[in-house]
């Protein structure tokens, strides 16, 4: 019997690149460095007359050819796709948000630098909570910045400059890494280090539960979703829990290399400690595509299909290579923790009361609408719009609407938002051209 095909797009689906466009002008390669000496790479698309910006940087992807370039340069605005340090990697400290955090602050004391007088934040599905975190850190006066990381070691944002940004675009926003992936963790995993370990009680792919064989839509009960959802948050508990464990213990090492008789040990000791004391030790986490709206769509209602991001047979790819990930102990805290990670969006938000835009797909299978009306409704800032545009969480098309909406419908909205408040190269905002001035 062969596998059933489990991916959601084919094999090079360019999710969120521009394709075969051409921005009309030319991207400039820019490296910025941090206030800790790291550079990052940056793409900067400018005719040099611009005097608005619009930035993107995610935690882990590659935003530098994002769909919305093109669109965006051609109607009078700059824009500024950064990478990280080092993007993709959960293993080193690619993805510990504090160090991004500073990265995001070189790029904008650089955009500074070059007169751009207006900074839009454009914060794509995980850009949205490292930009909230950014802004929220910007705005808090110093010394009361993090003086360190999630998982405790020193790092100071009242060391470095941070610009502030003069608008927000949500646009398929998460709420942090660590609560999207707390509500997609499988909870029924008994042991950490057998994948296949299962608590029957506690899995939605059991029939008794409530799932049913695709392609039949799943049901389930509110007690069963109820002590589901507890239980990932005590997988989530476990693994930040494991996590702390193997921070302690190389630093109990690095503790006894300092403390006072270390050099009157013999070799093997001293080389014991020290090995430790360096040794990265990874958490190998498996199971990660178990949210019951996947396969039950009386849940969150919206335009989405069957399946999960990623997979139209979630039941399946859960086991597979694509739900299995390495973390280091730090990354983890700093990412995926849903309790220790500070890149929580509603944490930050309340500090956010620059001119908002809230813009969601009706057709995400990762992210409900629930989260966009959220977003809105604890948004402080004066000026906020909300929007939805038919589409699935990458602008591309939904079978249930199909050639309605899409990243075209998205980007008209996000363009005339923009230039209905900040101005375009060579001219004014509408408001300015009515009397109305931006502040």
């Amino acid at each position: 019997m062969n596998l059933p095909e489990l991916r959601r797009y084919p094999p090079g689906t360019d999710f969120i690149g521009f394709g075969d466009r051409v921005p009309v002008f030319a991207p400039e390669v820019v490296f910025v460095k941090a206030g800790d000496g790291v550079s990052s790479r940056s793409v900067l698309y400018t005719s040099g007359k611009e005097k608005t910006v619009v930035c993107i940087m995610h935690p882990r992807a590659d935003m530098t050819r994002h769909y919305a370039v093109p669109d965006i340069v051609e109607s009078g605005f700059a824009f500024y796709a950064q990478q990280g340090r080092f993007p993709g990697d959960d293993i080193s400290a690619g993805t510990i948000h504090e160090p991004l955090v500073a990265d995001v602050a070189a790029g904008m004391v650089f955009l500074r630098s070059r007169g751009f007088e207006h900074i839009i934040l454009l914060g794509n599905s995980g850009a949205a909570p490292l930009y909230a975190l950014y802004q929220a850190q910007a705005l808090t006066t110093v010394p009361k910045r993090l003086t360190d990381t999630a998982g405790g070691d020193r790092y100071d944002l009242n060391e470095i400059d941070m610009p502030v940004a003069d608008g927000f675009i949500f646009l398929g926003a998460h709420l942090g890494p660590g609560i999207t992936l707390r509500d997609h963790i499988d909870p029924s995993v008994v042991d950490e280090n057998d994948p296949l370990s299962c608590d029957s009680e506690l899995d939605m792919y059991n029939v008794k539960n409530g799932f049913k064989a695709p392609s039949q839509e799943s049901k389930y009960s509110r007690d069963f979703l109820d002590q589901f959802r507890a239980a990932q948050q005590v997988r989530s508990s476990r693994i930040d829990a494991m996590a702390w464990a193997l921070i302690r213990e190389q630093r109990q090492a690095a503790v006894r290399i300092e403390s006072a008789g270390f050099e009157k040990l013999d070799h093997n000791d001293q080389a014991f400690a020290m090995r430790r004391a360096v040794l990265w030790r990874l958490l190998q986490i498996h199971r990660f595509d178990a949210d019951p709206a996947s396969v039950d769509l009386s849940l969150r209602p919206s335009d989405r299909s069957y399946g999960s991001l990623m997979s139209v047979r979630p039941d399946i790819a859960n086991y597979s290579m694509a739900g299995a990930r390495l973390f280091s102990p730090k990354v983890w805290l700093s990412s995926w923790s849903a309790r220790y990670s500070r890149a929580r969006l509603l944490d930050c938000l309340p500090k956010i009361t620059a001119p908002s835009l809230i813009l969601t797909y009706t057709g995400d299978n990762a992210i409900g609408p629930e989260v966009a009306e959220l977003i809105y409704r604890e948004s402080p800032a004066a000026d906020k719009e909300i929007a939805t545009v038919v589409g699935d969480h990458f602008g591309y098309p939904v079978s249930s609407k199909p050639g309605q909406g899409g990243r075209g419908a998205a980007l008209k909205i996000m363009v005339d938002w923009i230039g209905g408040r900040f101005p375009r190269a060579g001219g004014a905002t509408p408001r300015e051209r009515r009397g109305v001035v931006h502040e």
